[in-house]
């Protein structure tokens, strides 16, 4: 047996072991909260267990993160924690899963399309005539396009156009801070890009299906880009500027990679008409997105029904109609990854559970009681700073979500907070992984070209990481406290 597969066997038997014996513990005494009595019920604990037990696995990657979700599913109703039908109304009944299956289904049509090479050879063509204007465009480009489509998709994009201009420039791998910084770039565009709009990453809807369902306020699209725009904005600067910092950038004659940008640019020839009806619906769908509340006003809520998970699932559906069809069902639906779907169908299974049965309140009071105290400028960016060290430990922002979200809306309204100013911070933050390459995908494909190193990103990030809390702490309080999104 494989020394990979008997560590597998020992983390799957100890993330068990540990949640049999949270269940086997005694009832922790109640805790008193002012004038209110925090209990930790039978099935709080059993929930306790069941998260207990699914974050080692998710931490230790023994099973694949989907699974583990359907697993914790299985462990919380064997337990007796939630019945199986309010789990599948909670998760699989909740409307942000036909939100996530429509920008799914709408990034995967962009992407068979040359519109996102066009943009980004564009971009290329003029401005990135210099080394470190390069790596600015590179930031920029990746940013602009991960607010619509996946972040993994953006730095598989980026990256073959990245490696091109390295070999051209005869940049060797591991030698060349250029290098370093345009790979890194790879991924770091992406990642600020994705927290821009709901659409940018999974942690996004789920954080607004969260607030919904837990505290019932409906946070909308335009709502989200009035604090992830201004703060990817701020990023992107702080972003160039640290890795122009950390890696000096030596003196580089791409001419000829140049040249290759103008020839590839002219080998993609002219824009086809399928490409004209993908953007068309991606405008049509963005459009709606944005201003779906001006135009339930406009007609005195005669349109009430353009919610932001029907207008994903309406607007993907127009990608097959026949005389529009643009692609096949058949070739779409390989691309689409169905495993972050069953995550994120179980991770609100989970969430829900954890929240409803009153642990999210017990652990949250336990653990985050104290910044009830500080200011709330201090309590966004303790939030904020304490997720980005978060993905540390998880390579999955969905699973970041999962498990701090539900506690955050309990803390916040304990201590009388708006649930907005705790939550909206963690899910932006939740997609925000500067650190290690394994903290997510978006990080992996350009590392895997063999261009830096673990230790190069770490170097950078961890001063990438202390700047974006500040400038994600600067959008939501300043930002947000003037358009009044957020009440400080």
């Amino acid at each position: 047996m494989e020394a990979i597969t008997k560590r597998r066997i020992f983390y799957a038997l100890a993330a068990v072991a540990v949640m049999v014996v949270i269940l086997l513990l005694p009832t922790p005494s109640r805790i008193v909260a002012g004038a209110k009595t925090i209990v930790l019920s039978s099935s709080a604990k059993a929930s306790l267990a069941v998260l207990a037990m699914a974050v080692i696995l998710w931490m230790t990657e023994a099973v694949p993160f989907p699974i583990t979700g359907l697993l914790a599913i299985v462990a919380l109703v064997m337990t007796k924690a939630v019945p199986f039908e309010q789990l599948v109304r909670d998760g699989f009944g909740n409307h942000i899963i036909l939100f996530f299956i429509g920008v799914l289904i709408l990034s995967s049509a962009i992407g068979q399309t040359s519109l996102l090479r066009r943009l980004t050879i564009f971009l290329l063509y003029h401005f990135g005539h210099k080394p470190r204007i390069i790596i600015l465009v590179f930031l920029v480009a990746g940013a602009l396009m991960s607010g619509w489509i996946t972040d993994m998709a953006v730095a598989a994009i980026m990256l073959p156009i990245g490696v091109v201009i390295l070999r051209d420039a005869k940049v060797q791998p591991m030698k060349s801070n250029f290098g370093k910084a345009l790979m890194i770039s790879c991924a770091w565009g992406p990642l600020i890009g994705g927290i821009t709009t709901p659409a940018g990453c999974g942690p996004n809807p789920l954080t607004m299906g969260f607030l919904k369902d837990l505290a019932g306020i409906d946070f909308s699209f335009t709502d989200w880009m009035l604090l992830g725009f201004p703060a990817a904005i701020l990023m992107l600067p702080c972003a160039w500027l640290i890795l122009l910092r950390v890696f000096p950038i030596e003196d580089i004659d791409l001419s000829i990679a140049e040249d290759d940008l103008r020839r590839r640019f002219r080998e993609i020839g002219p824009i086809m008409f399928r490409e004209i009806l993908t953007l068309i619906i991606f405008l049509l769908t963005v459009f709606l997105w944005i201003f779906a509340p001006w135009i339930r006003e406009l007609t005195n809520g005669a349109v009430d029904y353009l919610s932001i998970s029907f207008v994903s699932i309406a607007c993907a559906c127009l990608f097959f109609m026949p005389g529009i069809g643009v692609f096949t069902w058949e070739k779409v639906e390989k691309e689409i990854g169905w495993g972050g779907v069953i995550l994120v169908v179980s991770g609100l299974s989970l969430g829900m559970a954890i929240y409803k049965t009153g642990a999210a309140e017990w652990l949250a009071w336990i653990a985050f009681n104290r910044i009830g105290f500080l200011h709330p400028v201090l309590i966004v960016f303790v939030v904020v700073f304490g997720v980005s060290l978060m993905k540390v430990a998880f390579s999955s922002n969905t699973v970041t979500c999962i498990i701090i979200v539900p506690l955050l809306i309990a803390l916040a309204k304990n201590l009388g907070i708006d649930p907005v100013l705790m939550a909206i911070p963690a899910g932006i933050t939740s997609s925000l992984a500067f650190i290690l390459v394994t903290s997510t995908p978006t990080n992996v494909i350009p590392y895997s070209a063999g261009y830096f190193s673990i230790r190069d990103m770490a170097k950078a990030g961890i001063w990438m990481t202390i700047a974006s809390s500040v400038c994600v702490t600067a959008s939501i309080c300043i930002v947000g406290s003037l358009t009044g999104v957020i009440k400080l």
